[in-house]
Formats: C-alpha cells, sequence, structure tokens
C-alpha cells in the first residue's frame, strides 16, 4: 500500500531533499502541501502538481493522508508535531523535535499516546564512518574514552547560500549550533555513551546577525571525559572531523580526508602506526527507516532517545551562551 505524505513547510533548506526521498521511494508519495507561507506553499503544489491546505487543520483531517514530513520553523515544531500526532499521522521531521526539553517531552507523549510512528531525521548517525567508529569503541580498542571532538562548518553565512530566514532568532530558536551543529552535537553524545551532566557554550557573531554563526559546546561528564561540539556558518574550507582520544588509543576521522585512521596500543600489536581502517556500510536512511515502521509496526526508541537528548543539550549549550555561564541538565525544565 502507498503511504500518501503531506508536507508541512517548505522553510527548512532540506524539505525538497526529502521531498525527492519521498518521490523515488516505491512505498511513498507526497499527496498535499501546507506551508505556513502561503505562496511558498502554493508554488510548491502547483510544482509538484498536489494539493494546497491554507489550513494544516483541513489537511491532517484529510482520510487519504496517512503519513506527514515536517520542515516547518523550530518555533513551529511543537505545534504542527502536536496536531499531526492527535490526527493520527505518522511523522517524519527535522531536528531538531524542539528548541526545549520541556516542549520536546510534551511532543515526545503525544506521540506516544496516538501510537504513531515518528522518526527525527539524524541522518549522520546511519553513516558508515559511525559504524565503523561504535565498532572500534565496542571493541574497547581506545581504552577509556577521554575525549571527543566533532565539527561541521561550512560558508553559508559568508558564501551568501543559505535563506535569510536561517538567521531569524524567533524562527530558528538558535543559528549555527541548533542547525548544523546538531550533527556533532548527538555523535560526540554517542561516542561519548555517558550521560551528560553539564554544557558551556560559547557563540559568536561574526557577520553580526542575530543568530550565532560560529559556535563551541564543552561536555562535561562524571566520569571527566569531555566533548567539544564546534559548527558554524563562516567557513570556507573546515572539513567534518571526528577525534575520538582514550586512554589506550586515538581514532581520527576527516583530517580533512573522508578516511578513519586508528593508533592504540590495545589491538595484541595491531594499529600500533596510524592505520586506516576500512569503511562500514551506511545503515538505511532515516527516511527508509520509517517507512519500514510504518508498514511493520516496528519502532525505533532509540532514535527519539538520541533526538530528545539532543534537545536537552541544544537548551542547555543557548541557555549556557546567553547566561555566560555553565549549565547543568539538571537545571533544565522537564515539562
Amino acid at each position: 500500500m502507498t503511504i500518501r505524505i503531506g508536507k508541512i513547510s517548505l522553510w527548512h533548506v532540506h524539505a525538497w531533499d526529502y521531498i525527492t526521498e519521498a518521490q523515488e521511494h516505491d512505498d511513498t508519495e507526497i499527496a498535499a502541501v501546507w506551508d505556513e507561507n502561503t505562496e511558498r506553499g502554493q508554488e510548491a503544489a502547483d510544482r509538484l502538481n498536489v494539493p494546497f491546505y491554507a489550513s494544516l487543520e483541513e489537511m491532517l483531517a484529510q482520510d487519504d493522508i496517512d503519513a506527514v514530513i515536517v520542515d516547518a520553523p523550530t518555533r513551529l515544531h511543537q505545534e504542527v508535531i502536536t496536531a499531526a500526532a492527535r490526527a493520527g499521522k505518522h511523522i517524519f521531521t527535522e531536528k531538531v523535535i524542539a528548541a526545549t526539553q520541556a516542549a520536546s517531552n510534551a511532543i515526545l507523549k503525544e506521540v506516544q499516546a496516538s501510537g504513531i510512528k515518528m522518526t527525527v531525521s539524524l541522518p549522520r548517525l546511519y553513516a558508515g564512518y559511525t559504524a565503523a567508529i561504535q565498532d572500534v569503541l565496542q571493541q574497547g580498542l581506545l581504552g577509556q574514552i577521554t575525549y571527543v571532538r566533532a565539527r561541521l562548518s561550512h560558508d553559508g553565512a559568508i558564501a551568501d547560500w543559505l535563506p535569510q530566514h536561517f538567521y531569524s532568532l524567533h524562527d530558528c530558536q538558535g543559528g549555527a549550533l541548533i542547525d548544523l551543529g546538531c550533527h556533532p552535537m548527538y555523535l560526540t553524545r554517542l561516542f561519548l555513551n555517558e550521560e551528560i551532566t553539564d554544557v558551556s557554550a560559547s557563540f559568536g557573531y561574526v557577520t553580526g546577525r542575530e543568530v550565532e554563526d560560529n559556535a563551541v559546546a564543552a561536555l562535561s561528564t562524571a566520569s571527566g571525559a569531555i566533548g567539544v561540539v564546534e559548527a558554524g556558518f563562516v567557513n570556507s574550507h573546515s572539513p567534518f572531523t571526528i577525534e575520538v582520544h582514550g586512554t589506550e588509543g586515538t581514532l581520527l576521522y576527516g583530517t580533512p580526508e573522508s578516511t578513519l585512521l586508528i593508533r592504540t596500543k590495545a589491538a595484541e600489536g595491531q594499529y600500533t602506526d596510524w592505520t586506516e581502517l576500512a569503511p562500514a556500510e551506511n545503515v538505511v536512511s532515516a527516511f527508509n527507516q520509517w517507512v519500514s515502521h510504518i508498514q511493520n509496526n516496528t519502532e525505533d526508541q532509540a532514535n527519539l532517545d538520541m533526538a530528545a537528548e539532543l534537545t536537552r543539550l541544544m537548551e542547555a549549550a543557548n541557555r549556557s551562551a546567553k547566561e555566560g555561564r555553565r549549565i547543568a541538565l539538571t537545571e533544565l525544565q522537564k515539562a
């Protein structure tokens, strides 16, 4: 059976990427569009040759709409995702779930009560390099992990290819960190593999906009391990970089090539010099996983748990930068 999808907004820069995924999947199709920007929504609906709904409630009331893809402004996530869940529509959404832990918890409560399938787009969780790094860590080849660093930055704010609405604090609820920095944030949390106790962040405003375009966040843990997350919109040749350091060895990715290097004392004589590891296969994409969960009535609680943790860390980082102090995660309001 074909899953008919309603598109909730084309605000996000990846909106058309997800539309393409839906068009290319044998079991899904875009069947309708709603957008908070009527002109943008109507143009997209015309391009897709599907109905445009000026009312989200009306689109969600359609019996032949089975699911939705959410690319609305972050400020609208709680409103639109909650409405979709209450209407019984399965949900695929761009990260973050919301800008605060309280809002994220409220959304997830509605999703759980509705029984629908929701997946959050955290694509780098399913990349081959992530699987390869996880394999190294599960073998204990680096010893006790003491430091993780992940960096992702581009030149969108200085080459002027990011849409102007990505610089709206009201819409985005943040800048480079809450957008691009989501990826190094959830990867850093994954590779640390322990609870974060507090977050300290510093934001830079190189281009003078109201949201940060240069950001770093330090994550602290009870064991003493530290995670460093870096993101920016103002770098022309900054490679996507991962470093994982432990008491017995170090793993490097993207310095600057997309290769995985390891050196360790814990591999019985192997990898005593810098050695390139073979990449793992990419896991099925988040979108395809979502479709499978709908079809097979399965769950991916790990995806939702990581997405919820991502929101917590982003809220703490934003508060830290704003208040100029370290934020303990216990300070965040849960509901």
